[in-house]
């Protein structure tokens, strides 16, 4: 059976992340995107709420996550936010990406992102 795909993309936080103490007195914006797998059948054909996941809810402990204890790498922060998703008793696999575009580089450039997969075991 294939999933269905629940998507939050753009959520912005500021976060202190980072290996530099800059980054960690000043913080920066952060983006997050995640992609939920899990089955909304159950939930759409009793439009129930409670039997899938309450996005509202899961931005804000995704954006406590970001806005919480500094880590120093975003690779970490993917993880961490993977693992709030995963709480989640309907879901069976994510995908975080997390965006850092004010990361500390001497080139000019977009975006730096991570992506990570996890699923529940």
């Amino acid at each position: 059976m294939s999933l269905d795909r629940v998507g939050l993309h753009g959520l912005r936080v500021h976060g202190r992340h980072g290996v530099h103490d800059h980054e960690r007195s000043e913080g920066q914006d952060y983006v997050i995107d995640a992609v939920l797998g899990l089955d909304t059948r159950p939930a759409a054909a009793g439009d129930d709420l409670s039997l899938t996941v309450d996005y509202g809810q899961l931005t804000a402990r995704l954006a406590a996550v970001v806005a919480g204890e500094p880590v120093r790498l975003i690779e970490t922060l993917a993880d961490r936010l993977a693992g709030v998703c995963l709480a989640e008793p309907v879901v069976l696999e994510v995908e975080i990406t997390v965006h850092k575009p004010h990361a500390p580089l001497p080139q000019a450039f977009d975006d730096v992102t991570v992506t990570i997969q996890r699923r529940k075991t």
